[in-house]
């Protein structure tokens, strides 16, 4: 007991020697206090300003309501509707759509509009014109990012160049890769599993691009998801649709020459009349029966299409922020003076504990 006691006793003079040593040093540590609050404040006035716009939006597909609902007036009219619904894309995998390269490349030529431009350019175009830079770009880019400037001139004569061939393959040339890696961090998407919702979120410089970038993704994202959805029943559906238009006008010239036939053989006196009218009769009835056939199975591929067809229910529209998402300066300056007591503390204490290891080295 005595042993932990004097424990306790020898933690709380330390503590208090602690104390004591850094309220000694409260003058260095106002100085750490200061010198990290201008930083700050720098920081915070300097900083490149930044809206954020979003969109909240519940993917939904098609399915067995429209197959329950359809199914026994498509059955009475012949028409089967097929079981089961082809599995969509999970909202868990749209961020990965969003990072592949034709979907990017989609958003790099959308048209913005700035407020210091007069015409609207595109989003490639703003980065690579247009874009102001402010104090703290420009003194990281002669500073920390000094390297990387010197890496990118002597590359600067390939930068443009991107091989152009016919084999489908895409090529992304250095600017546009720089662009993508941008755009992955200007783009936040917020997959919700437990309510089932999706937000969509983009960054810019000024609040209107914001929300344009925004209503873009949205709608590319849609019809992305939507042709690789639909795309099998599409196919399916344009093949049918062109056999049909075939079979159709086979079927409206068979119909004619019956009806021409019969117009000129009123009488059918002969047998050969009867004979060619029993051969027009068997052609028009066979084109008739492929023809009808074909048409049930077009429009259930109608149905299929408009059943498969997923349905995005927006919650919170895009709109125009208001007020800035960065800097928050309030934030940075408090993070700042809590840097600067910290360092100024480890200061105060590393001197002292110099000071006192030099005097015993000294005895």
């Amino acid at each position: 007991m005595e042993h932990k006691n004097t424990h306790n006793a020898e933690d709380e003079i330390d503590l208090l020697a602690l104390f004591k040593t850094i309220w000694q040093g409260k003058k260095t540590i106002i100085r750490f206090l200061i010198i990290f609050g201008c930083i700050g404040l720098f920081i915070a006035v300097f900083s490149a300003k930044e809206y954020t716009a979003s969109v909240t939006l519940v993917p939904q597909t098609g399915g067995s309501k429209i197959s329950g609902n359809l199914g026994g007036l498509a059955a009475m009219a012949g028409i089967n509707l097929g079981g089961g619904n082809e599995e969509g894309i999970p909202p868990a995998l749209y961020p990965k759509i969003a990072q592949s390269i034709p979907f990017q490349k989609e958003l790099l030529s959308v048209s913005l509009k700035f407020s210091h431009v007069k015409k609207e350019i595109t989003y490639k175009e703003y980065y690579e014109k247009y874009k102001k830079r402010n104090v703290l770009s420009f003194l990281r880019s002669f500073t920390i990012g000094l390297p990387k400037k010197m890496l990118s001139f002597f590359k600067r004569k390939n930068i443009n160049r991107v091989e152009v061939s016919n084999d489908a393959i895409f090529r992304v040339s250095e600017i546009e890769n720089a662009l993508f890696k941008q755009l992955q961090e200007q783009l936040l998407m917020e997959n919700n599993s437990k309510d089932g919702f999706v937000t969509i979120s983009f960054s810019m410089p000024e609040a209107l691009p914001a929300a344009q970038m925004v209503k873009k993704i949205q709608e590319l994202l849609q019809k992305m998801i939507i042709n690789f959805k639909i795309q099998k029943t599409k196919d399916e559906f344009n093949f049918i649709e062109g056999r049909y238009k075939e079979l159709k006008k086979d079927f409206e010239e068979k119909q004619k020459k019956l009806a021409s036939f019969r117009d000129r053989n009123q009488g059918l006196s002969t047998s050969r009349s009867r004979s060619h009218l029993e051969s027009l009769q068997s052609e028009y009835n066979l084109a008739y029966s492929i023809y009808s056939e074909l048409a049930k199975q077009l429009e259930t591929q109608k149905i299929k299409l408009k059943e498969n067809t997923p349905v995005f229910t927006v919650i919170e529209p895009v709109s125009i922020p208001i007020d800035k998402s960065k800097p928050k300066r309030g934030l940075i300056i408090l993070v700042c003076l809590f840097l600067g007591l910290f360092f100024g503390s480890i200061f105060v204490l590393g001197k002292k504990w110099f000071n006192d290891l030099k005097k015993i080295i000294i005895k």
